[in-house]
């Protein structure tokens, strides 16, 4: 399959998801965004994890299975390896260590953030069958996709389960969790404020929810019409927070894009 038709059908399967947020709250503003900035074209050919740091942009490759650290400013790569993983969706930093979403696996892959060498599996949970895809006898289980951490808990977004975990780092055990917003929750980021973003793609929107209560406070919908590419409406996957603006990645056609600053107020 071509590149275009391959989007040209992400593109279809994106006309018929329902519109329904989340059974974690269904009074909220919904606003759209202004047209979405173009940043850089990432490493990789495939980028579904991304997370800020001081040093740069981490972008995880879901099909070369490799870690990037790249600039803000251009994409251009500090440093690059490979990890162990298996197609992973996810990628967050905790002091000198990463964690990944290996998604085929089912796994919480922690790696050493210079090297890429594996220090600790934990089993992803919610693994199971997503909601979006026809079942048959070739349907694959999946695992964990946006990953963040902070004050010691590791945050995960699991499509097939729809919901979002806070879990214990130190052996896998969830500390408690909350339905996510629609049914393909991906990339997870922290608010200035506190409050946790979720992008849904299929939804292609990002939803401002309460770490506490999981209780949805604001839906943030891309325009209608942009990111475009070859003709086909774009959808965010792995997404992250840097000075109050919404970076996210598209994976079908490698690259990152950026929101304004305003968006965030």
């Amino acid at each position: 399959m071509t590149r275009r038709r391959w989007i040209q059908s992400a593109g279809l399967g994106l006309a018929w998801v329902p519109a329904t947020a989340s059974a974690a709250g269904s009074s909220f503003p919904t606003s759209i965004s202004a047209t979405p900035k173009r940043a850089f074209r990432t490493p990789g050919p495939h980028p579904n994890g991304l997370q800020a740091s001081p040093e740069g942009l981490w972008v995880l490759d879901q099909q070369t299975n490799r870690a990037s650290l790249v600039r803000f400013e251009d994409g251009s790569v500090i440093r690059e390896f490979a990890t162990e993983t298996d197609r992973g969706s996810g990628i967050t930093v905790e002091g000198a260590a990463l964690w990944i979403a290996s998604t085929y696996n089912r796994l919480l892959v922690k790696v050493d953030a210079r090297t890429g060498k594996t220090l600790k599996e934990l089993p992803s949970p919610g693994s199971g069958f997503v909601k979006w895809s026809r079942p048959g006898p070739k349907a694959t289980p999946t695992g964990a996709h946006g990953l963040e951490y902070r004050n010691g808990e590791l945050w995960v977004s699991v499509p097939p389960s729809a919901t979002i975990y806070a879990v214990n780092p130190d052996g896998g055990a969830v500390l408690r969790s909350f339905p996510a917003p629609g049914i393909r929750p991906h990339g997870l980021g922290w608010d200035p404020d506190g409050s946790l973003w979720c992008a849904e793609t299929n939804l292609r929107s990002f939803f401002k929810m309460s770490p506490k209560t999981g209780k949805i406070l604001r839906q943030l919908m891309l325009p209608f019409t942009e990111p475009q590419a070859e003709g086909v409406v774009l959808a965010p996957h792995g997404m992250t927070i840097w000075r109050r603006e919404i970076w996210f990645s598209v994976a079908e056609t490698g690259e990152i894009y950026r929101m304004a600053a305003k968006l965030l107020t």
